[in-house]
């Protein structure tokens, strides 16, 4: 009996040193909060919280499904709160987490096997990256009949071979711009989408302002993120206006014809005049002439 009383205290003992030794361990390092990724075309940081004190700091791991954890060397016993991993997840389509553990600060010696670490959600560069609207250029014809819109394919913070991929090098084929336009101070819209860089235009008033913006569109990502964000708006110019655009061609007719015929009317009414006071001069002269016999 007295045997089994000893064993049940030694398991009570244990049990309490363990709980000390995890409440001991979670009071010096506070494990991370929030842990959201932040990413666009590509450039994705991990961040957390709380800021650490002087007592512990913050190493991130990062793994694959079923695949080893991998530790990115800036971001080992670090005092900082966020990561950028963006370097490290090369397999695009691959979805990764990442844990971020409590340790001691850099320089103090790691004592435990295993300290306190938070995992963050899921997340996967190729259907999860934020798409940030282009920029483009507008180029309009010499007659205002046709506006061609030239995107530029922003680029991402992938590199290979040393040089610096362009989201469309990262989605290919699937890579669609969905571009919208209006009439200036106008609210109507118009959406057209294109596999190409350049989209022409040849649909809109001659000699009428109208605004654009752009939009990167994959198709085969998930819907809620299929759309990037839309860019600045850029606006044609407008034309002056010609008299045509202004007036009728009768108004400019009637314009052009009232003072030929009030010069004409002058003219005539000159002319008449004239005739007149030469008619009436013989008369005179003749009833000056009897007069004088």
């Amino acid at each position: 009996m007295r045997t089994h009383y000893r064993a049940e205290a030694a398991c009570v003992a244990v049990l309490l040193r363990l709980c000390v030794s995890t409440w001991l361990v979670s009071a010096s390092f506070p494990p991370a909060q929030n842990i959201t990724w932040k990413s666009t075309n590509f450039k994705t940081v991990l961040s957390w919280g709380p800021e650490p004190t002087a007592e512990y700091s913050y190493t991130v791991e990062f793994a694959q499904l079923n695949k080893d954890r991998q530790r990115n060397p800036h971001c080992i016993q670090s005092s900082q709160t966020q990561c950028d991993l963006s370097s490290s997840l090369s397999d695009l389509q691959a979805s990764y987490t990442a844990d971020v553990l409590s340790e001691p600060p850099q320089g103090a010696p790691l004592e435990l096997k295993e300290y306190p670490y938070t995992r963050s959600p899921p997340f996967c560069p190729y259907t999860d990256t934020l798409l940030l609207g282009p920029s483009f250029r507008l180029d309009v014809s010499p007659d205002q009949k046709r506006t061609t819109v030239q995107v530029v394919d922003p680029l991402t913070a992938v590199f290979r071979d040393g040089r610096q991929l362009s989201i469309r090098d990262v989605f290919g084929d699937e890579l669609k711009y969905k571009v919208t336009y209006r009439r200036n101070k106008s609210t109507g819209k118009k959406v057209v989408t294109s596999r190409s860089s350049e989209l022409v235009l040849s649909d809109l008033d001659p000699g009428e302002s109208y605004c654009f913006q752009v939009q990167v569109l994959v198709p085969s990502r998930p819907t809620s993120s299929q759309l990037g964000t839309l860019s600045q708006t850029q606006c044609t110019h407008q034309r002056d206006p010609s008299l045509l655009d202004q007036y009728s061609l009768g108004v400019i007719v009637g314009a052009v014809l009232l003072p030929l015929l009030l010069v004409g009317g002058l003219i005539a009414l000159i002319v008449i005049c004239c005739l007149r006071r030469n008619k009436e001069q013989p008369s005179e002269k003749k009833e000056t002439e009897a007069l004088n016999v």
